[in-house]
């Protein structure tokens, strides 16, 4: 379905709700809307909320505050969220750490995604950049892929053991039976930096930090980890174009979720009014221009997409034997 498809049956959608939506949806929202991002400022979902938020409040009749609660891998902003009362005014911004990587890495967490959060609605999808140094041999991801079959050692940076840079290494070596080892770093900036520096041989950064570096030829991208090519980069093959290999799809996401418990009607509003707002050419520009590409669904599909994101991390944790360090 395309995306003016898409849009059309949210205006039914939306239409339809007006009618039928019970007296207590109507009423929501009552107050302040909080946004929780699990994140430090910056980053790719803290952008997305901040871009949602001026239009969604515009539609809900409501202000609506972005809230920043980094640590623990997402966890600390994700529990925030799960403890608040289910009424929608507290929602949460989550991304792929929060919602499918710490129930299967951090032991002892004290919430599981699947149970304690409701998969509102789907915002963008952000692909991995695979970057090399400036000064690397290897020029093009097929000049790379022949290097990584024959076995050469080779070494990759991670933002840190249990991220998504950290799985997209391990999905490579797995897939490729290539001889990589994991070269992890407490953040992106400083693997960024030995990445340049020519300490390591490839980095699998999120997509908007990759520019940067392009422009300043700091540095060389070979491909993306998502299965389509990057909107933002059409000309860059895919991972999976370069080794043959359909299964090599890996991607930073953004979406919105709300505490288990929260009503339906909420749930479904929340939902039609933000893929109203992702169906415009306004909106679409700017996610584009941060380097995340509009995915919108329903709430069925984007539960679907959650559990299956969350499969993918579970086998691929068990496939390469990581543990957490």
């Amino acid at each position: 379905m395309t995306i003016r498809s898409r849009f059309i049956a949210v205006m039914a959608a939306l239409a339809a709700f007006a009618i039928a939506a019970p007296a207590s949806a109507q009423k929501y929202p009552s107050r302040t809307i909080h946004i929780v991002v699990a994140y430090a400022p910056g980053g790719t979902g803290d952008i997305v909320a901040r871009l949602l938020s001026a239009p969604l409040s515009q539609a809900l009749g409501e202000n609506i505050v972005v809230e920043n609660r980094a640590g623990a891998t997402g966890a600390i902003g994700a529990q925030a969220v799960v403890s608040s009362q289910p009424d929608g005014h507290t929602l949460l911004m989550g991304q792929t750490g929060e919602i499918s990587i710490n129930q299967h890495w951090i032991k002892g967490l004290t919430y599981n995604a699947e149970r304690d959060l409701i998969p509102v609605a789907l915002a963008s999808v952000v692909p991995l950049g695979l970057v090399v140094p400036a000064k690397s041999p290897y020029s093009t991801m097929a000049e790379l892929a022949k290097a990584l079959t024959g076995k050469k050692p080779l070494t990759y940076a991670s933002s840190g053991v249990g991220t998504p840079s950290h799985f997209a290494g391990e999905f490579l070596r797995l897939r490729t039976k290539a001889n990589l080892t994991h070269v992890p770093y407490k953040g992106a900036g400083p693997a960024l930096n030995d990445l340049i520096g020519g300490h390591v041989d490839l980095y699998f950064p999120g997509f908007p930090a990759v520019t940067p570096l392009l422009k300043s030829g700091n540095a060389k991208l070979l491909a993306v980890s998502s299965a389509k090519r990057a909107g933002g980069a059409p000309d860059i093959p895919t991972v999976a174009e370069a080794i043959n290999d359909p299964h090599f799809d890996l991607t930073l996401w953004q979406g919105v979720f709300a505490p288990a418990g929260t009503p339906k009607p909420i749930v479904e509003r929340l939902n039609l009014e933000i893929n109203k707002i992702l169906a415009s050419p306004d909106m679409q520009k700017k996610l584009r221009d941060a380097g995340a590409d509009v995915r919108i669904s329903s709430l069925e599909e984007f539960a679907a997409f959650t559990k299956a994101e969350s499969a993918k991390y579970l086998q691929i944790i068990k496939d390469s034997g990581v543990k957490p360090e």
